[in-house]
């Protein structure tokens, strides 16, 4: 068989798949895997896997085995049904190169129902989208790398190259889920996530620190509110601070060679705001959860001394503040950023896979978000690929996948897997 007909049996095997491959996504979908529920989606992606035939490694994280490596984040959630499932694919040649697919099945709360349009965990199908919560971000790509391969055997071959069908949890908040395959041992020549990009690779990407502010105040009858000091106009004091902060840091992101042409790239975020006891007293405490970005080549620890430094100083300013500083907690993401760097082999194989499928060369991202590729770059130098499908509403109300660009996704993540594992007749 030439490279054109096994080009063409794949694609073709992608396509007469697509039906099942939404069906399976939709069931996917289905799956409310907020944090600290992702278990049945790993059910679910482990009897997938079996079926299949793969070598199936299903295991609880042990906190303790990552807190000591680098871009561990810390947990504070039950952490006690944390598991990570890896399906191995072990080739009878071993004569291509070793290839780790990944993807992440927890996703981010809902919000109010009442303000969606179809109900998030009951997925639907109209106008060639997918609606539901994880439609987009990122269920439909990791069935589609799944479905990918399936498109390789369907076509009659075999992959000659060691594969990982990783999924994991814990992308949205830490990424220990991806932290836990590497202290597990996992390796190849290249990763692969299925992140919805798209169609576009993403060259840079932002680090993320996560950090609480937990600040007090003296609680007073609302009658004599002068004599107290409310804890929640005190946290609005240290937003409008953390504000300037973002600012001097968009300014520092000029001067970046990637982040230098993308408009306000720091975003920081104050996500949730708690506080007070009751409306008719001047509330005691306020704790406020924000996130901020900082860009490649950024100390994690540097950054987070300018955090601690910005609260200081906003505090000093206080009339309570100043003699009652506020604390600051770690609460999740501690990440640097990430520049796909020594990946030509890698790029030129996903090149071939690209133009085969989209025509042309694949435009590169600069991703104000960023995404588990980081472990594999900066922990072990693997050279990790993001590309995948389009669509809209991540995190928001009705997020929804494209499907004709999830096809197409697919189809160049099978060509990909092809070119870079190598393939033999089954």
């Amino acid at each position: 068989m030439n490279a054109l007909d096994t080009k063409k049996k794949i694609l073709d095997a992608v396509d007469a798949g697509f039906d099942a491959q939404l069906a399976t996504t939709r069931d996917f979908v289905a799956i409310p895997s907020i944090r600290g529920a992702e278990g049945p989606c790993q059910d679910m992606i482990a009897d997938l896997l079996r079926r299949r035939g793969y070598e199936v490694d299903d295991w609880h994280i042990d906190v303790e085995e990552l807190k000591d490596l680098r871009g561990f984040g810390p947990i504070e959630h039950d952490f006690s049904r944390a598991r990570t499932v890896v399906g191995t694919y072990r080739p009878s040649n071993n004569a291509g190169k070793s290839l780790i697919l990944q993807g992440h099945c927890d996703v981010v709360p809902t919000g109010p129902l009442e303000m969606w349009e179809t109900p998030p965990f009951s997925p639907v199908v109209k106008d060639g989208r997918m609606y539901g919560r994880g439609a987009c971000d990122m269920k439909s790509g990791t069935i589609g790398a799944l479905y990918a391969l399936d498109a390789i055997k369907a076509a009659g071959l075999k992959p000659t190259g060691r594969i990982h069908f990783q999924s994991v949890i814990e992308e949205e908040s830490t990424g220990v889920g991806a932290l836990s395959t590497l202290q597990r041992g996992y390796r190849a020549d290249a990763c692969f996530i299925p992140e919805p990009t798209g169609g576009k690779m993403v060259r840079s990407q932002v680090g993320v620190i996560w950090f609480r502010l937990r600040v007090r105040g003296f609680p007073v009858h609302v009658f004599e509110a002068g004599s107290g000091s409310n804890a929640i106009m005190a946290a609005y004091h240290l937003i409008d601070a953390l504000g300037k902060l973002e600012a001097e840091w968009n300014e520092r992101a000029k001067a970046d060679h990637h982040f230098k042409a993308v408009t306000h790239p720091i975003n920081f975020n104050p996500g949730i705001i708690k506080g007070g006891d009751w409306a008719s007293s001047v509330p005691a405490w306020c704790d406020v959860d924000c996130r901020i970005a900082i860009l490649p080549g950024w100390s994690v620890a540097d950054c987070q001394n300018e955090i601690l430094a910005c609260v200081s100083a906003a505090a000093r300013d206080h009339r309570f503040l100043s003699n009652n500083p506020p604390d600051v907690e770690w609460s999740g993401f501690l990440s640097e950023g990430y520049e796909l760097k020594d990946s030509a082999a890698p790029e030129v194989a996903f090149g071939k896979a690209f133009n085969a499928v989209y025509g042309g060369a694949v435009e590169d991202l600069v991703f104000t978000a960023l995404t588990d590729t980081r472990f594999y770059g900066l922990n072990y130098n693997i050279p990790s690929l993001c590309f995948g499908a389009s669509g809209a509403a991540m995190h928001g109300f009705n997020e929804y996948v494209d499907l004709e660009s999830l096809r197409k996704s697919t189809k160049a993540t099978a060509l990909f897997i092809a070119e870079w594992c190598g393939v033999e007749a089954i």
